[in-house]
């Protein structure tokens, strides 16, 4: 577009650049109409960038006005190529003062920035925006001030327009700081800015983010599954954290008891109670996945209709680094209602490496392990309210929900709720030549002729307990239109020379409860007399 002293849009005289990334270069110049200084955000065109990128971001910014929220003067276009003018805020940004020796921050001085940054987002959330990209590199910190402003919407979602993948496939954000959520392909939602914040908090104060790894494929390994080990430098900043870093959106820390947290912790007091439930994490192993073939078998559920038989997991998918800003390509899976896998509670999961996915994940959320039910044979009165644990004649007991009442089909014995609306399975048998993989496979090939509209499948290879297991999550249409859509989880895994299959589907639209009952099910199931 080109370089110092070059005049564009008629009226900004370009200066020195301020900083470069994969979508172009901020550059201060010089509004010589009104003679006041502004920064100039150049698009770089060439590869993959998004021609539109400039206006959307212009437009997202224009409906927020916020003391921190970087302020758009204007959108104009040099040789073909838009640049945004923004306020010019001097000081550098968080990356720039993280990247110095000795310049994290103390845990008051970022519970105050935090506050800015979260009354920031929900300017933006009012506003129906969703940031998307919250990163130090995305927040500016005025010298000589204590203002700090939430920069670079190039990624932000408008209303009628959120999206996770882009139009060529690409992840659109930085997995590093993105929720566990969007690496599932689910859609930005405004709690997965505010696990980006409780990231951000993380890394101002200890220096570097907790899922810090030395690739990408890891990163995104270490988001959905690995334990989250918050550094003990946050102090008073920890509760906040550790509820913004819960796993499952419907649990993780509202933006109100983030403020209050917050606050407290700027002021130098302790916060009356605790946050909510939150930042109950499961250590996982890292490996690496052989290529995902596909198999699945089909049943037929309770109402004499051929269902899918095994769940396949979250597809997650190839990641690619440009000048420092990280965007993932992911394939999702999350269909299906038949039999298979579970990735939580105690076991470990690892990526899934195919010929278009790098990383197979799934949302991990659990809870507190305990007794270990398939060495101990738990009673029946573990089981938490809103469950029961049954003892099956087929020889295993396990949690399922309170209501749900038995039905045989097969080899297959189903847990199911009155209404048919969550369907915990269960399938137990002679461990077959390759194994649970071997399994699981033969289940997902036969998955689009037993599970009408079959997609986002995924198998990983991972650990239950100590034993060789797979786990398989994918979506399909559902029993009828009217139902919708459902997504099935699946844990297969060989024990004791049996294998042993577990799984629950609900409808996609209420995958977190379906994956709350999963994670029961599989937590707490025991072999018995067989």
């Amino acid at each position: 577009m080109g370089g110092e002293g070059r005049v564009i849009g008629g009226r900004y005289r370009l200066g020195e650049s301020l900083g470069r990334g994969g979508m172009g270069v901020v550059r201060r110049a010089t509004d010589e109409l009104l003679g006041r200084p502004v920064a100039v955000k150049e698009l770089n065109l060439d590869g993959d960038a998004d021609p539109a990128r400039a206006l959307r971001e212009a437009r997202a910014v224009a409906r927020i006005r916020h003391p921190h929220v970087v302020v758009v003067h204007d959108v104009v276009e040099h040789e073909g190529r838009p640049a945004i003018v923004m306020e010019l805020v001097d000081g550098g940004s968080l990356a720039e003062r993280l990247a110095r020796p000795g310049g994290a921050m103390t845990p008051e001085e970022a519970a105050r920035a935090g506050l800015a940054l979260l009354d920031a987002l929900c300017a933006a959330h009012a506003h129906g925006v969703l940031h998307r990209d919250v990163k130090p590199a995305n927040v500016l910190l005025e010298a000589g001030t204590d203002r700090v402003v939430l920069t670079d919407f190039g990624i932000a979602s408008l209303p009628g327009a959120a999206t996770t993948i882009s139009g060529t496939g690409a992840f659109v954000g930085t997995p590093e700081y993105t929720a566990p959520e969007r690496m599932q392909g689910a859609a930005a939602e405004p709690s997965s800015d505010l696990w980006s914040l409780g990231v951000l908090l993380c890394a101002a104060v200890a220096g570097e983010s907790p899922f810090r790894r030395d690739s990408i494929a890891a990163v995104l390994h270490a988001v959905v599954f690995e334990e989250i080990k918050p550094s003990p430098k946050l102090g008073p900043l920890l509760p906040v954290v550790t509820g913004l870093l819960e796993r499952d959106p419907q649990r993780r820390l509202g933006a109100e008891e983030a403020r209050r947290l917050l606050a407290a912790c700027a002021a130098g007091t302790t916060p009356e109670g605790t946050p909510p439930a939150g930042g109950t994490y499961t250590p996982t192993e890292r490996a690496v996945a052989p290529p995902v073939v596909p198999g699945n078998d089909g049943v037929r559920d309770a109402r004499g209709r051929r269902r899918g038989a095994r769940a396949a997991l979250v597809a997650a998918g190839a990641v690619a680094a440009c000048a420092g800003a990280v965007t993932a390509v992911l394939l999702l899976g999350d269909r299906g209602t038949g039999t298979g896998p579970a990735a939580t509670g105690t076991h470990t999961t690892a990526t899934a490496t195919t010929t278009a996915t790098a990383t197979a994940t799934t949302r991990v959320t659990a809870p507190a392990p305990g007794p270990s039910a398939a060495t101990t044979g738990t009673g029946p009165t573990d089981a938490p309210p809103g469950y029961k644990r049954v003892s099956d004649e087929r020889g295993f007991s396990l949690i399922v929900p309170a209501t749900a009442e038995r039905s045989e089909q097969g080899v297959r014995t189903f847990y199911i709720t009155p209404d048919g609306t969550f369907r915990v399975g269960v399938k137990t048998g002679a461990i077959p030549s390759g194994g649970a993989m071997a399994s699981m496979r033969a289940a997902d090939a036969a998955g689009p002729k037993n599970n009408p509209g079959f997609r986002d499948n995924a198998l990983t290879p991972t650990t239950h307990q100590g034993m060789s297991a797979v786990l398989w999550q994918f979506t399909w249409d559902g029993f009828d239109a009217g139902e919708g859509a459902r997504h099935t989880y699946d844990l297969c895994w060989e024990q004791d020379g049996r294998l042993y299959d577990v799984w629950v589907s609900g409808p996609a639209a209420r995958a977190g409860e379906t994956r709350a009952h999963f994670d029961k099910a599989v937590e707490s199931f025991a072999p018995s007399a067989l």
